[in-house]
C-alpha cells in the first residue's frame, strides 16, 4: 500500500504546528496561537518568500527566497523556479515538455522518466529532483517560522492544488520529509482559504452559507464549492466540499509566457534578431519586464514592457494595453469560465444559490477575472475581505492547530473539514465486446476518506493471475486516462471464466493518496500497489540522503548569512 510520511500523527512533540502554502511562484507560512492567525514576515520583512532556489556555478554558495530572485538575471541557469509545475511529474509528460522551452536553466530526463534539474555548482554539473527543490523552499519557510516563534518546529500542513494527483501528493509529502518535516496533512488550496474565510470573515449566521472560493494563482488554478455550516444543531462547524475543478497548468506564469511570447514576436519584427530565443539572460530580464508591466495593468489601462540593453545592445521598448493583454489570455480567461460551470454543474447547484464568491491567488487582482465572475453570477458582488496571498497559508494554519490539539478555541475544536476526491479513479478491464474500459471504482468529488469495494473477475477459461492497471480520469476508455500503476494477483486455483470472485478494495486517506488492493475471495490471496512507486516515488533512503544533504545545504546557508 501507498506508505507516506505524511501520517497524520498530531503534534508529534516537535512545538508549534504550522501552515505552509508552497506556491509555484511565491510561498507563505503561518501558525495559529492565542486564538488567532499569524502569516509570518521572512527574513527580508516580506510575508510572501519567491519559490525560488540558485545555486553559485563555481563555489558551495546557494540562495533561496528573496537572495535567490534577486540574482536570477545574472545568473539564469542556475536559479530554479515554478518547480512545483515539476513535482510528481513524468518528464515525457506533455506539460512538462511545454514549460522546459520556456525556462533558461535544463530539465533532463532521470530514471523511471523522472525530471532531473541540471545546475553547475561547485564547479560541476550536478542534477537536482524537483521534491529537492521544493525542499529547500520548505525548509526556508520552516527557519523563518523557527526564528519567528523562538522553537523547533517539525509539524507541518502543507497545501496542494486541488488537482494534484496522487503523485504529486505523494512528492509534496516527500518534499516535507526532505525538509526535516513531519507532513501532518495533505490539504486543498482552496479548502485551507474556506477556513480562513469561514472562520474570520464570513457574515455571522445560523444558517449554511454556500461558498465558491475561486483560486488562480501563480501556476494553478482550482474552484472549490463549499457548504459552510455552523452547525448549530450539531455543536460543530461543517466545511464541506461539494465539487471540485481546476487545471493544475493555468496561472499567472501562463500570462506571463503569453507576454514573453508576444514581447519576443515586436522584438523579431523590428530588429530581425531571431537568436535572443537562446540568450537565458535576456529571456530572464524579459519576463520580469513582463511580469511588472501585468501587475501594472491591474491598477492602469496602458504600461510599458521595457528592457534596456536587452539583446545584442539593442534597447526594448512595447506599449501594452489591458485590452491588448486580455486579448492576448483570453482563451485562458476562457479555461476560467469553462471550469466554473462545470463545478456547479457537478455539485447540481445553480448559480443563484452561491451566497458568496472569494478571491483566493495574485492572480485574482486582474481586473478581467473580476469582471467575468461578476457578470457569470449577475452582477454579484465578490468577496475580497481576505488577504488573495496569505488566506491558503492562514486556513493551512488553522488545520495544523486542529490536527495538533494545540489549541482551545472553541471555534477550532468544533471545526470539521470534509475534503473530496477531484478525479475519478477505477481499474481497467475487458469484456467480450470492450478493451481498455475503465470500470469505474469511486466517482469524482467523492467525499473522503473513503474506502470502496468493487468485485472482478477472470476474462479467459484457466487464468491463474489477473493484472490490476488503476487508472484516474473522466473517460471511458483508459486510452485517454492517466495510468497511476498496475499490480498482479497471482495463484489463482484454474477454473472457466468469470468464475473466480476477485474484490478490489480502493482506500483514500484524508490526504487525498489512494491504497489499493485485491484478494480472491475462495483462496484469500491478496495483492496491492505502491501506486507511487509507478510515479518514480522516492524510497526512504533516498529520503534520507536527500535530507542529510538538504542540513548540509541549511548550514552553510546560515554560514554565509553571519559572514
Amino acid at each position: 500500500m501507498a506508505a507516506s510520511s505524511g501520517n497524520g500523527k498530531q503534534g508529534g512533540g516537535g512545538g508549534p504546528a504550522v501552515g505552509i502554502d508552497l506556491g509555484t511562484t511565491y510561498s507563505c507560512v503561518a501558525v495559529w496561537r492565542h486564538d488567532r492567525g499569524e502569516v509570518i514576515a521572512n527574513d527580508q520583512g516580506n510575508r510572501l518568500t519567491p519559490s525560488c532556489v540558485a545555486f553559485a556555478a563555481d563555489d558551495d554558495e546557494s540562495f533561496v527566497g528573496d537572495a535567490a530572485f534577486n540574482q536570477a538575471a545574472l545568473n539564469p541557469t542556475n536559479t530554479i523556479f515554478e518547480v512545483k509545475r515539476l513535482i510528481g511529474r513524468r518528464f515525457s509528460d506533455d506539460s512538462v515538455q511545454k514549460d522546459i522551452k520556456l525556462w533558461p536553466f535544463k530539465v533532463v530526463a532521470g530514471q523511471e522518466d523522472r525530471p532531473m534539474i541540471v545546475v553547475r555548482h561547485e564547479g560541476k554539473e550536478r542534477q537536482f529532483m524537483p521534491e529537492e527543490i521544493s525542499s529547500m523552499v520548505l525548509a526556508k519557510m520552516r527557519e523563518t517560522a523557527e526564528v519567528y516563534l523562538g522553537k523547533t518546529v517539525k509539524n507541518a500542513v502543507i497545501t496542494v492544488p486541488v488537482y494534484f494527483n496522487n503523485a504529486q501528493r505523494q512528492a509534496t509529502i516527500d518534499a516535507g520529509a526532505i525538509a526535516g518535516l513531519n507532513v501532518m496533512r495533505i490539504i486543498n488550496e482552496p479548502a485551507a482559504a474556506a477556513l480562513a474565510y469561514g472562520l474570520e470573515k464570513m457574515p455571522v449566521s445560523n444558517k449554511g452559507r454556500m461558498v465558491l472560493v475561486f483560486d488562480l494563482g501563480g501556476g494553478t488554478f482550482d474552484i472549490s464549492l463549499l457548504n459552510i455550516d455552523p452547525g448549530v444543531d450539531i455543536d460543530m462547524g461543517l466545511f464541506e466540499v461539494k465539487a471540485t475543478a481546476g487545471d493544475t497548468y493555468l496561472g499567472g506564469a501562463d500570462f506571463d509566457n503569453e507576454l514573453v511570447k508576444y514581447s519576443l514576436r515586436e522584438f523579431i519584427r523590428k530588429h530581425g534578431s531571431m537568436d535572443i530565443k537562446s540568450n537565458h539572460k535576456a529571456l530572464r530580464r524579459l519576463r520580469t519586464a513582463c511580469e511588472r508591466a501585468k501587475r501594472m495593468l491591474s491598477s492602469t489601462t496602458q504600461t510599458t514592457i521595457e528592457v534596456d540593453s536587452l539583446h545584442q545592445g539593442i534597447d526594448f521598448r512595447v506599449t501594452l494595453t489591458r485590452s491588448r493583454f486580455e486579448e492576448l489570455n483570453k482563451d485562458l480567461f476562457s479555461k476560467c469560465m469553462v471550469a466554473m460551470e462545470n463545478c456547479l454543474r457537478d455539485a447540481k447547484v445553480d448559480k443563484n444559490s452561491v451566497h458568496d464568491v472569494v478571491l483566493v491567488g495574485g492572480s485574482t487582482r486582474i481586473p478581467k477575472v473580476q469582471k467575468m465572475l461578476s457578470e457569470f453570477f449577475d452582477g454579484k458582488e465578490l468577496c475580497r475581505s481576505i488577504n488573495p496571498d496569505e488566506a491558503v497559508a492562514y486556513g493551512a494554519a488553522i488545520q495544523a492547530s486542529i490536527l495538533s490539539g494545540g489549541t482551545d478555541d472553541k471555534r477550532l475544536v468544533d471545526m470539521l473539514l470534509r475534503e473530496v476526491t477531484p478525479l475519478s479513479l477505477g481499474i481497467e478491464s475487458s469484456d467480450d465486446f470492450t478493451r481498455h474500459k475503465m470500470s469505474l471504482v469511486i466517482p469524482r468529488n467523492t467525499a473522503i476518506p473513503t474506502k470502496k469495494v468493487e468485485g472482478f473477475t477472470t476474462f479467459y477459461d484457466n487464468q491463474i493471475d489477473v493484472s490490476f492497471p488503476v487508472y484516474e480520469g473522466e473517460s471511458a476508455s483508459t486510452k485517454d486516462s492517466n495510468l497511476l500503476g498496475e499490480f498482479t494477483l497471482y495463484g489463482i486455483p484454474p477454473a472457466p471464466k468469470q468464475v473466480p470472485s476477485i474484490d478490489v478494495t480502493f482506500e483514500i486517506d484524508a490526504n487525498g493518496v489512494l491504497h489499493v488492493s485485491a484478494e480472491h475471495m475462495d483462496t484469500g490471496r491478496k495483492n496491492s500497489i505502491t501506486i507511487a512507486n509507478r510515479s518514480g516515488r522516492l524510497n526512504k533512503e533516498e529520503i534520507k540522503r536527500m535530507a542529510l544533504e538538504a542540513e548540509r545545504h541549511k548550514i552553510k546557508r546560515i554560514k554565509q548569512t553571519k559572514a
